[in-house]
């Protein structure tokens, strides 16, 4: 039970701020993972969620499942957001849903390709699906999106980079496990979102636009590593494991979705249980 002075005698409730009542909140490529975690964070604070896809039948079953769980709103919208039209079609269809867009979280990501993640044996077509992927991708969403935002004087856009942005990775736990690791255009890509969020804060914020970034580390899908990669990985972490989905993504995500964080923009927070700070 919280204190109903709380607000009067220290400031304006922490859990007010929180809230996200009769919000709308655009998640691309929540499907699963880390993109429908932070989708149910939202959802879970009261805001309506409109989910995409490049295939919308995944992107309805998301949808259904928030809708039935927590009783918001939602909305199932494909796109393939490296697609300039898509992009604002996509835009265009969730600012007519309700009349209004308050958050953007630029989730939609992944893409390595085919070939080799090692620089000499990757082929080109792989590099450049990375960076449309998760760089161009994110851009158009953001051009497109607060377009709508910055006519209605507000909004919160939050990229999501990676740790992978901030540090240069150690390529023999890879080489333990006969692994080739993440290509170095995935890095690339990320430190260009990094980058990105800095200067679109720089551009819309005087505009009432928030734009900030989560640069997640290592998060544990079960079965998708071997073994001694995952220990590896977990020994090089501060807190030494691996993040956790349906958790530790969640309070970062709407801390920079809410007016708890109104004097933060231009941020990258960083959610990687130290990886990047003890390298």
């Amino acid at each position: 039970m919280t204190n109903s002075n709380a607000s009067t005698t220290c400031g304006t409730s922490v859990f007010e701020m929180l809230r996200l009542d009769g919000q709308v909140a655009i998640v691309t490529g929540a499907h699963a993972w880390l993109g429908y975690d932070v989708a149910c964070a939202l959802a879970e604070a009261g805001c309506h969620v409109i989910i995409t896809s490049r295939q919308l039948e995944r992107a309805q079953e998301s949808a259904d499942k928030i809708h039935e769980a927590l009783g918001v709103d939602t909305l199932a919208l494909t796109m393939d957001h490296r697609i300039h039209d898509q992009a604002a079609a996509m835009a265009a269809a969730a600012q007519a849903w309700k009349g209004r867009i308050d958050i953007l979280v630029n989730n939609a990501g992944g893409g390595s390709g085919s070939s080799s993640g090692r620089i000499h044996e990757r082929s080109p077509e792989d590099e450049q699906l990375m960076i449309d992927t998760n760089l161009t991708g994110v851009l158009y969403s953001c051009k497109e999106v607060s377009r709508y935002m910055v006519d209605a004087g507000r909004g919160k856009i939050i990229n999501v980079a990676s740790a992978a942005g901030l540090v240069g990775r150690d390529r023999r736990m890879y080489d333990r496990s006969g692994m080739t690791g993440q290509p170095v255009d995935y890095a690339a890509a990320k430190a260009g979102v990094i980058g990105l969020t800095r200067d679109l804060a720089g551009m819309l914020s005087p505009q009432g636009v928030y734009v900030n970034s989560i640069s997640p580390g290592g998060f544990e899908k079960p079965g998708n590593l071997p073994e001694n990669f995952a220990a590896d990985f977990a020994d090089r972490t501060m807190l030494g494991r691996w993040g956790s989905m349906g958790t530790d993504i969640k309070g970062a995500a709407l801390f920079l979705a809410s007016a708890a964080s109104d004097y933060v923009t231009g941020h990258n927070l960083v959610v990687d249980g130290g990886f990047s700070a003890w390298q």
